[in-house]
């Protein structure tokens, strides 16, 4: 219980401190003017005043609460290392033991760092903030860390903790241990495909000698170099590929060191091209050409050359050269000179009509096996006696023309291998039977004689024959009304994503590579995802940070596509291999000494209030008429 005084004044505070000054001056005059009764007088005019300000006396009925410490215990990988464990296990015993003998003190242990999930890094404070979730800020004594010291969400400042109370730290392990570690100074998230990107790092081991460093990207050493510790030192790595380039740079082992685990740094930049250089030649105008323009250049990271061939050498009318409003193909500078600037070169319903001469032909099979890409968009002409395919191209290009032709409505559908292939498969109408996308009514009949065919027309005749010759690639469509998707005939189908899809496989994007091994991080998840145009997948090697394996059995998610996914319970580069293709991931990022204090709260819960006014009612009346009959009495004598 506790007693106090509360005022609730019964006129403004302004008249009550006029009332003030005016019983001040008058107790003045008469104690002064040596007045008979001065000083029942006084007391009179102040208790007046008094009762202007209507005290009460108070009385608090209160329960105790409990003060609330915290110990927050570090289960992050780094605690495997030695006999931490141990020693935090048995701090964390002696604490219990000790901190329970204390009164009035409510304990709460709570684990925290990567054993609890988090792939970011060991977030000590996330977890105190949640235990103190409900406990109001007065009402916490402190809060004591188990950890080894790597804490990756320490507040800026003390004010940020939300409660003013000690502090500690105690830490695991032992005075006199090594460990050499390798920190990221600088280092970026994307580059340009084919320039290069500067990452900086330091070694850090105080006292050490140099150590030897080596770099590697997507697992192939490309720098080996003597680094001295607390040194800053910059590196330029060349980005050879669209998508995630891992960049891995390791330190040498110490002899007795603590763990080697973190003498290894990993970067992911990801590659992406500054522009995918296209050339579409077309070679007649016709209702199809514009969706092949269209689509590329509403592509932003596409940078198109557009020729369409209106009026090819064998047409000689007599009207002057100097009369004609069109431009000369630049064969020479196209096909010759610059051919290796473009990724993809798209011949649209082009026959052999004088244009290019024969030589180039032989330049443009010799890109593809180096490199380059080559998409056939065939109508009519690939049928003809003018057939693109009866020019040095014929030995890259998957199927040969039959000189026949199917014309009638059909519905295009994909093929067993193309519900597998990531150019079509998952294409939106095509689960349905039959697929719900328009019909066509144009097909080439050709002989397929390599590659892949993932879409077929009427009869299962081939319709997009997908082909690797070489370094390059190659695609050949039988038929040029896809043109009447993009027109939303019958409903439209999905053209846009189709022919986005097509390109960008020609240009070697590695989202669609047909055998592909990846490990994808979801929070807490690592997926390892085996793309195969097989009918089936064999077992993956997968190796953590800290060196353990495993052998994971992936299981089908969808046609193409098997997957496994574990919980990612360490941090740093995680390492898949199926014997032939190889998968890299980086998960996550990566006072006072001799005694421990509790700053112990009086915080309590209010039971009951009870107020009595010292100028109300009977106690009021009797102090007024006693100062008045004390007053009158004295002037009496």
């Amino acid at each position: 219980m506790s007693l106090g005084v509360s005022f609730s004044p019964l006129v403004p505070a302004a008249v009550i401190w006029a009332a003030v000054a005016v019983a001040f001056v008058i107790s003045l005059l008469i104690v002064f003017g040596r007045s008979r009764g001065a000083l029942v007088r006084t007391i009179a005019l102040a208790l007046f005043v008094l009762a202007l300000a209507n005290p009460s006396i108070t009385r608090e009925d209160r329960d105790p609460l409990t003060s609330v410490a915290v110990v927050v215990v570090d289960k992050s990988p780094s605690q495997e290392f030695g006999d931490r464990l141990q020693q935090t296990e048995a701090v964390r015993a002696a604490l219990g033991e000790r901190l329970g003998r204390i009164p009035n003190l409510e304990v709460r242990f709570v684990e925290a760092g990567q054993a609890d999930g988090e792939t970011d890094g060991t977030r000590l404070f996330t977890a105190l903030g949640s235990a103190l979730s409900d406990v109001p800020h007065d009402r916490v004594a402190g809060v004591l860390f188990i950890t080894d010291g790597r804490v990756h969400d320490v507040p800026a400042e003390a004010a940020a903790l939300g409660f003013a109370a000690p502090v500690h730290a105690l830490i695991t392990g032992h005075q006199n241990e090594r460990d050499r570690r390798v920190v990221l100074v600088s280092a970026p998230r994307f580059g340009i495909v084919g320039q290069t990107q500067t990452i900086t790092f330091r070694v850090e081991d105080q006292g050490a000698p140099p150590a030897q460093v080596a770099v590697r990207r997507d697992g192939e050493t490309i720098d080996q170099r003597n680094v001295r510790p607390g040194t800053n030192v910059s590196i330029d790595v060349q980005i050879p590929h669209a998508g995630p380039n891992i960049v891995e740079i390791e330190a040498s082992a110490l002899d007795g060191e603590l763990t080697a685990v973190n003498n290894r740094a990993v970067v992911s930049v990801d590659g992406v091209r500054d522009k995918l250089r296209v050339l579409l030649v077309s070679g007649e105008p016709h209702a199809g050409e514009r969706t092949w323009r269209n689509l590329l250049k509403s592509d932003a990271s596409v940078d198109l050359v557009h020729f369409t061939i209106l009026r090819p050498p064998e047409k000689q009318d007599g009207t002057p050269i100097n009369e004609l409003s069109l431009i000369a193909f630049p064969t020479r500078e196209l096909f010759q000179q610059k051919i290796n600037e473009f990724q993809l070169i798209i011949f649209d319903r082009y026959a052999r009509q004088g244009v290019l001469p024969i030589i180039y032909f032989d330049n443009i099979a010799r890109y593809v096996r180096q490199g380059g890409a080559v998409l056939v968009a065939a109508g009519p002409d690939y049928a003809s006696q003018t057939s693109i395919w009866r020019t040095p191209l014929d030995v890259i290009l998957p199927a040969e023309p039959s000189g026949r032709m199917t014309e009638g409505g059909y519905r295009a559908r994909l093929t067993d291998l193309g519900k597998r292939h990531p150019v079509t498969r998952g294409l939106e109408g095509a689960d349905e039977d039959p697929p719900h996308w328009s019909r066509w009514f144009r097909l080439v009949d050709a002989r397929p004689s390599k590659g892949t065919a993932v879409m077929q027309g009427p009869d299962n005749k081939p319709l997009l024959l997908l082909s690797r010759e070489g370094e390059g690639r190659v695609a050949l469509l039988l038929s040029d009304h896809i043109w009447l998707w993009a027109r939303g005939y019958e409903g439209g189908g999905p053209h846009i994503d189709l022919l986005r899809r097509l390109s960008h496989w020609l240009m070697k994007q590695p989202d669609l590579e047909e055998e592909a091994l990846r490990l994808l991080v979801r929070g807490r998840d690592l997926t390892v995802q085996r793309q195969s145009m097989g009918d089936a997948v064999g077992e993956v090697t997968l190796t953590s940070p800290s060196g353990k394996t495993r052998t994971l059995t992936l299981s089908p998610a969808e046609p193409g596509v098997w997957r496994s996914t574990i919980e990612a319970n360490e941090l740093g580069l995680w390492h898949a291999t199926d014997g032939t293709l190889n998968a890299l991931a980086n998960v996550g990022p990566y006072k006072g000494d001799d005694w421990l204090g509790l700053r112990m709260r009086e915080s309590s819960v209010v039971r009951g209030i009870g107020v009595l006014p010292v100028f109300g009612g009977l106690i009021g009346l009797l102090l007024l008429v006693g100062s008045l009959t004390a007053t009158w009495m004295r002037e009496g004598r």
